[in-house]
Order: structure tokens, then sequence, then C-alpha cells
């Protein structure tokens, strides 16, 4: 088999272009999760940092302060289970339906993936 240098290069440049649209789709990426009814509510850019936290007072129990701490825990993880998806959906059509999904250690890979 030979191979081309010339076509290594130019896979490459579009390669490195994909990836640079790709953190930019990041960076603009703003995903919503809810909890209790939408009473709590997490913001999520595409590289899982934190935008916005919305809580209503309804959410808050001064006597219970758990309750709002597993709401906001469930808000967050809702947030990052769709930003995991729209990732996911973004990654699959800049590869052209390619599956990712073995790729550890990506936001929209597998295990090492974790928040």
């Amino acid at each position: 088999m030979n191979i081309d240098p010339m076509e290594l290069m130019k896979n490459f440049q579009g390669l490195q272009g994909s990836i640079a649209e790709m953190q930019a789709k990041l960076s603009s990426m703003r995903i919503t999760g809810f909890a209790g009814g939408d009473m709590v509510r997490v913001e999520l850019n595409g590289h899982m940092q934190v935008i916005d936290i919305r809580i209503t007072r309804e959410a808050i129990d001064p006597d219970d302060i758990g309750i709002t701490e597993e709401l906001v825990k469930a808000a967050f993880n809702d947030a990052v289970q769709r930003v995991r998806e729209r990732i996911s959906e973004e990654a699959s059509s800049m590869t052209g339906g390619l599956n990712l999904s073995g790729l550890g250690g990506f936001p929209f890979g597998g295990s090492g993936s974790q928040a």
C-alpha cells in the first residue's frame, strides 16, 4: 500500500478545520437542564461549564436544604446528558455518521466522559 504524503497533509488540514469548527460550536452551545417541574434550571455550554443557575422560591425549603441540593444536582445531570447528546449529534454530522461513542475521554465519548 502506497501512502501519499500530500493526501495525508490535506486530510490532516481538513481534520484541523473540523476540530476548530467543533470548538467554536462547543463555546457557543447553550443547553439547559431542568428538575422539580422547572423549579431548578442549570445552563451549560458545550464545554460543560455552568453558564447560569435559576432556582425558584418554591424549590427552597429553609427547613430541608437537602431537597434544593438534590434538585440542583438533578438539573445539572440533566443538562450534562443533554450536552452529551448534542455533542454526539454534532460530531456525528461532522464525521458523516461515524460512531465515536467508543472514544473515552471526550465529551461525546464513552466511559472517560463522566462529569
